[in-house]
């Protein structure tokens, strides 16, 4: 379990929300509108589309601004969370991640990732979740966070394994393309795990 001090110097509380939501080649940000128009562009190309979703079927612009936009209110009230993630060098935009239904009692939050087609391979998907898993433990409290991916997207389930994430179960034939069904890969990780593997 969690065993860190109370902090009894403010440079330890401004030092921890200066590095809670960066590391050294990403940071974790406020979306804006921008962010969201270039985001229904990865979400419409089909070859992206297919690690996403369940079913290829391209959206209007406009409402998926406001579906991304939904997903990054950050209210103060609610347990959930979205950020733009940008390369710290450049400032490029490079995704978006967000944590879902984390609320009392059971606090479980469920994950989700999207790393821009130019970005992908670089490690960024590895440093985001471990980044976001950081938040929501230490920040919000989570007890546990889960992500489902196709099992057939072996990249993204060896970047969730790096970020400390264990493969918990397979569900059958979830995903339908190409005339045939393809399972779903579940990942969890827990606030006790997360925290033995950071000493």
């Amino acid at each position: 379990m969690h065993t860190h001090e109370p902090w009894d110097e403010v440079q330890q509380a401004q030092q921890y929300g200066q590095n809670l939501l960066r590391d050294a080649a990403i940071e974790l940000r406020e979306s804006e509108h921008e962010d969201f128009s270039v985001m229904a562009g990865w979400w419409n190309d089909p070859a992206w589309a297919v690690l996403q979703q369940r079913t290829i079927k391209p959206r209007p612009g406009t409402p998926l601004v406001e579906m991304f936009a939904q997903f990054s209110e950050n209210k103060p009230s609610s347990g959930d969370a979205g950020f733009s993630i940008f390369e710290r060098g450049s400032g490029t935009f490079i995704g978006h991640i967000t944590l879902h239904g984390g609320q009392l009692p059971h606090r479980a939050a469920e994950m989700a990732v999207m790393i821009g087609p130019d970005f992908v391979g670089q490690g960024f998907g590895t440093r985001a979740t471990a980044l976001m898993s950081g938040y929501g433990f230490r920040e919000l409290g989570l007890h546990r966070i889960s992500l489902c991916v196709a099992a057939f997207n072996q990249r993204a389930i060896r970047a969730y394994e790096k970020a400390g994430y264990t493969q918990e179960g397979r569900q059958r034939e979830v995903y339908f393309h190409n005339g045939v069904f393809h399972n779903q890969v579940q990942l969890s990780l827990l606030a006790g795990e997360y925290f033995a593997q950071r000493g």
